[in-house]
């Protein structure tokens, strides 16, 4: 069974409707971590992991995921959570409507002393209004590349499909299946 270290809600029930879907056993461990500062996912992702060997058994992932607004220069990046709790959609779309953006996860697995790390990136741009019911994060404010309605109108299922975190977990649960982990 692989553990998901995490206390957001929203991450670990997409990451269960696919592991689902490939047979594999997930477990929520619903907990906070502290997490340095820096402008790269990944290594905010192996600092977190090393750290939290120290506190949990492995087999487990975590996720880190940042939002890049291009006419931002990247902004928010790494802080994309803490600047949405901060600043909220609506500030976001004032300063970055219309702007090319890209989500970037990455999965970092700890297991048996190893660090593993798995991206995925969705393109598209910033709306300019929010809009669909699927309120979680940025995503009634982020128009994926090739469609013209958020991530917050699309089902869960077809989120999965396209998503940052789809990508980058299918990369992981191919690591997984290529090892025989289930």
């Amino acid at each position: 069974m692989i553990k998901f270290v995490t206390s957001n809600s929203h991450k670990y029930e997409e990451a269960k409707a696919l592991f689902k879907s490939k047979n594999i056993e997930l477990s929520w461990v619903k907990m906070e971590y502290e997490e340095i500062q820096a402008e790269d996912n990944e290594l905010i992702c192996r600092d977190s992991c090393m750290k939290l060997t120290e506190k949990i058994d492995s087999p487990f992932f975590i996720d880190d995921t940042g939002l890049y607004i291009k006419s931002l220069n990247g902004f928010p990046g790494p802080y994309a959570s803490y600047v949405q709790s901060t600043l909220g959609n609506s500030r976001i779309m004032e300063i970055g409507a219309g702007s090319e953006a890209h989500f970037k996860t990455v999965i970092g697995f700890s297991m048996e002393s190893e660090i593993y790390t798995f991206t995925g990136i969705l393109n598209g741009h910033i709306a300019k209004k929010e809009s669909g019911t699927n309120k979680f994060g940025y995503d009634p404010i982020f128009i994926p590349e090739g469609y013209d309605k958020t991530l917050a109108e699309l089902s869960t299922e077809e989120k999965n499909i396209i998503s940052h975190r789809g990508r980058a977990l299918d990369k992981f649960m191919d690591f997984l299946s290529s090892r025989g982990i289930k």
